[in-house]
């Protein structure tokens, strides 16, 4: 909770901005670790926990400084991912070193655990291959012209509502696969309104029902072998 408030609720793009073009030299830098230092006092209140507060305090410094020193224009996206998986991963480190609490890894890595992620898995790339293969009969460029799309954003948008699907389902939840279908309707309905296309709203059709068909038998697969 000190992290995500530190991180993201007392933290502006001014003061980012600011850290990014003086670096070491920005007090808006050690003014956000000293906002941090004092969200983990004040929300864990315990002296005997200082080890956690200092060590997850020097670690944030740490690392917002390796990111400040080697992230690029380019590469902003990158650190801002790596920089927060640090810092989870320190959190969590912190956690189990300081607690009653043992990390076993064989009470993590068990049969279902391995099932759920293999269908998480399977409801990415793999699906994404058989779906490409399935509609390589088609030439989708022959289909409209003048109307482009984000590169890959087909096969992202796919991916998503397939991971939707699967969640809904093994959480019993399958009148939010009706409110996910009607939702994608809607967006689609003022492109195929102006393409005008039969041959593309059949292939957007088609596409659909493929999705979210595998994503349905997946998930109710999981379910019978669970």
């Amino acid at each position: 909770m000190a992290h995500l408030i530190g991180d993201f609720v007392f933290q502006t793009k001014k003061s980012i901005k600011k850290k990014e073009k003086k670096k070491l030299k920005s007090p808006v830098l050690y003014a956000h670790i000293a906002i941090h230092f004092l969200l983990l006092v004040l929300l864990l209140w315990d002296l005997s926990l200082w080890p956690v507060v200092v060590g997850i305090t020097i670690s944030h410094f740490m690392i917002d400084v390796l990111k400040l020193t080697f992230q690029k224009k380019k590469t902003k996206r990158l650190w801002f991912f790596l920089d927060q998986l640090l810092h989870i991963t320190v959190i969590f480190v912190a956690y189990f070193l300081f607690t009653d609490n043992n990390f076993h890894l064989a009470n993590f890595v068990t049969k279902n655990s391995l099932l759920l992620i293999t269908c998480v898995l399977f409801l990415t790339q793999p699906v994404s291959i058989i779906m490409m293969t399935i509609f390589s009969k088609w030439d989708i460029e022959k289909l409209t012209t003048g109307n482009e799309s984000l590169k890959d954003a087909g096969r992202y948008i796919g991916m998503l509502e397939r991971m939707l699907v699967f969640v809904f389902i093994i959480t019993n939840h399958w009148e939010a696969v009706g409110f996910l279908i009607t939702a994608k309707s809607v967006f689609r309905f003022g492109d195929l309104k102006e393409s005008k296309h039969r041959k593309l709203t059949e292939y957007i059709l088609i596409g659909t029902l493929i999705s979210f068909g595998i994503a349905i038998l997946t998930g109710i697969l999981y379910l019978y072998i669970k």
